[in-house]
């Protein structure tokens, strides 16, 4: 049986406190040298008050965790982050420290953090929403940070982020304005439709940065000095040996991160694994009109045959064009 194209009607505006993301806080004389050693892009030549998106990765070249990264000053930056991997990530941080005039701390009970999606990113921030993606407009501890927008067939939705001290006395008039709220179901679908999948607890240390686009996406410098991983990473660009990509897909059935991706040619091995899920559910939709969007990172050659979630038996996935273009091997 063929599997049903879904027909999604996504037009969402409106604001949220993204619901899986939590902020660590790095500061310190050294702090733009220690993370310029640590992730997979340059934050030293990052501006004050912009923003970049980076990896960081194990010595096998595989992605731990990743981040947006906001540059408040030369010694002070935010990381955003899956919440579940942030006390982790910043003990691990923490212990390569040595000598490093370096402080990092879990920030997320220290500043507002907003999404905004559709005409509310656009009403926002007006002049942000038509630049680059990761592009911000700061303000003292104000930041508006552009997301990639969330694109299926001729349908595009703004993202922005929003960051503010809770310190600032403006920050909860900010926050209490009256914009409409989205649900976390539209924040979620609208990040897996950006085809950017930050990783998580369950994905942490399953693929290299080129697995999940990294690179094709800003979130990695070729150009940049040595990190941990580096030199897998560098390899599998320049040497072409990278055999695995991200893909955006639906299904009609649902999909959870972490589940395994199967072709008819290969029932016993896994070509892919789901790396992030959300439904199109909304209170106005019927359940048998919900369908369900993923990431999943999997081996090019597989992208064109039939797929399946859990086994070869299991629910069918279509592969849905992505929102940006892949890099090509340098």
């Amino acid at each position: 049986m063929e599997p049903i194209e879904p027909d999604l009607k996504f037009s969402p505006s409106g604001m949220l406190t993204p619901p899986d993301w939590g902020l660590i806080l790095a500061e310190g004389p050294d702090t733009g040298t220690f993370l310029q050693g640590q992730l997979t892009n340059d934050v030293l030549l990052l501006p004050v008050g912009q923003a970049r998106f980076a990896g960081y990765c194990s010595a096998k070249g595989r992605l731990m965790a990743s981040f947006i990264v906001l540059k408040i000053s030369n010694e002070k930056f935010l990381m955003i982050c899956h919440k579940d991997l942030l006390q982790a990530t910043v003990k691990r941080l923490s212990m390569f420290v040595m000598r490093a005039k370096v402080k990092l701390s879990d920030a997320t009970q220290q500043y507002e953090l907003r999404g905004f999606l559709g005409e509310a990113a656009e009403k926002a921030c007006p002049g942000l929403v038509s630049e680059p993606s990761w592009r911000a407009s700061t303000e003292g501890e104000h930041s508006f940070i552009k997301l990639h927008s969330a694109t299926s067939d001729s349908m595009s939705v703004a993202r922005l982020l929003w960051v503010g001290s809770k310190d600032h006395p403006n920050t909860q008039a900010f926050v209490s304005q009256s914009t409409p709220i989205v649900s976390d179901a539209e924040w979620q679908l609208a990040e897996v439709l950006s085809g950017i999948s930050m990783v998580q607890t369950v994905t942490s240390e399953a693929f290299v940065p080129q697995m999940l686009n990294y690179e094709s996406v800003e979130g990695v410098s070729f150009k940049k000095g040595c990190y941990p991983g580096q030199e897998v990473v560098a390899r599998s660009q320049f040497r072409g040996t990278l055999k695995r990509r991200a893909y955006i897909v639906s299904s009609q059935s649902p999909l959870q991160v972490g589940q395994e991706v199967f072709t008819a040619d290969e029932p016993e091995q896994a070509c892919g694994t789901v790396a992030s899920a959300a439904s199109s559910a909304s209170p106005a939709s019927p359940a048998n009109d919900t369908a369900w969007w993923g990431i999943v990172s999997m081996q090019i050659s597989a992208a064109t045959q039939a797929l399946h979630v859990g086994n070869t038996k299991g629910p069918q996935l279509l592969v849905k064009a992505l929102p940006y273009p892949l890099l090509e091997d340098i």
